[in-house]
């Protein structure tokens, strides 16, 4: 999947009104309606970056957060923008690993800004939930947010259950005495 912006629309009282081409449409259109904006980006550019903090006014700390990743899970309010790093997981069963990946949500009056720097969690998932739920979207930015945590939170059960397994399988195989058992610890 290439970067950028992967979607981007407005929403008036919780329905998809307009699907914008670009970022400065998208803003031009929040200028002239009372709407919301939702825009994702996906491992975007500094500059698409930074042209969404100019339009959101996002504090200089957001921008440097968003650009670098790597942030550990947390919530920052900058005035009346709410700045949301989450950790969402995954369980590779072939592996047997966790993979982690990294979200921001930045929400304000009128627009939710999501930037994702891994593949997890599935946003178009929870677009397409809210969307078919216009009563819970109409309620704005922070309806977003709690769809987006609710994803990340539940993507850990199967998380949960493959290491529950693992350790299982782990605690067979010492007490078979099996060598590898050391190994696969």
């Amino acid at each position: 999947m290439n970067g950028g912006v992967v979607d981007n629309a407005i929403y008036v009282d919780g329905i998809r009104t307009a699907n914008p081409a670009t970022l400065d449409e998208t803003y031009e259109l929040l200028r002239e309606r009372q709407c919301m904006a939702w825009i994702g980006l996906y491992r975007p550019t500094p500059e698409e970056i930074r042209s969404v903090a100019a339009e959101f006014g996002l504090h200089h700390l957001v921008v440097d957060d968003a650009i670098a990743a790597h942030q550990r899970p947390k919530l920052e309010r900058y005035g009346d923008i709410l700045f949301t790093v989450l950790r969402p997981a995954c369980y590779i069963e072939q592996r047997e690993q966790v993979e982690f990946g990294e979200l921001h949500v930045v929400t304000g009056d009128g627009f939710v800004v999501t930037i994702r720097h891994a593949e997890r969690p599935d946003l178009a998932g929870v677009r397409r939930r809210l969307e078919s739920q216009p009563d819970l979207l109409g309620l704005g930015p922070e309806a977003v947010l709690y769809s987006i945590m609710d994803q990340v939170v539940d993507e850990y059960a199967p998380v949960v259950a493959g290491l529950e397994n693992d350790i299982d399988e782990i605690e067979d195989q010492l007490f078979n005495n099996d060598p590898a058992a050391s190994r696969r610890i």
